[in-house]
């Protein structure tokens, strides 16, 4: 459990592909995550039984859920059921908040 997530304390993750990640607050039901993607990065399809919610603080994303897309601009929302494929790819690098319920143990082993 992280309870207070200082920016510049926080762990930057590397991610292949030209991605970031940094785990932020989070307890047993709830975790928050900021994804940071350059442009032309792919947030490949996958599955999770988490419930998400992606906001995009800045860039743009083309977004896609269950094959529904949509072109994600800053200060836009998206919630993703558990169980849904769903993916993203960056077309101007910028920044995501994901918050996940339950939070995503395996972000933090």
């Amino acid at each position: 459990m992280l309870t207070f997530a200082k920016h510049d304390e926080v762990k930057l993750i590397e991610l292949p592909g030209g991605m970031t990640r940094r785990i932020l607050c989070h307890n047993p039901e709830m975790m928050a995550v900021e994804v940071g993607f350059e442009a032309g990065a792919v947030g490949a399809d996958h599955v999770h039984p988490h419930t998400q919610i992606s906001y995009v603080i800045s860039g743009e994303f083309t977004y896609h859920i269950e094959g529904e897309t949509r072109v994600m601009l800053p200060g836009d929302s998206i919630v993703v059921d558990g169980g849904k494929v769903h993916g993203c790819a960056c077309v101007k690098a910028g920044t995501l908040l994901d918050i996940f319920t339950p939070m995503r143990e395996d972000f933090v082993k």
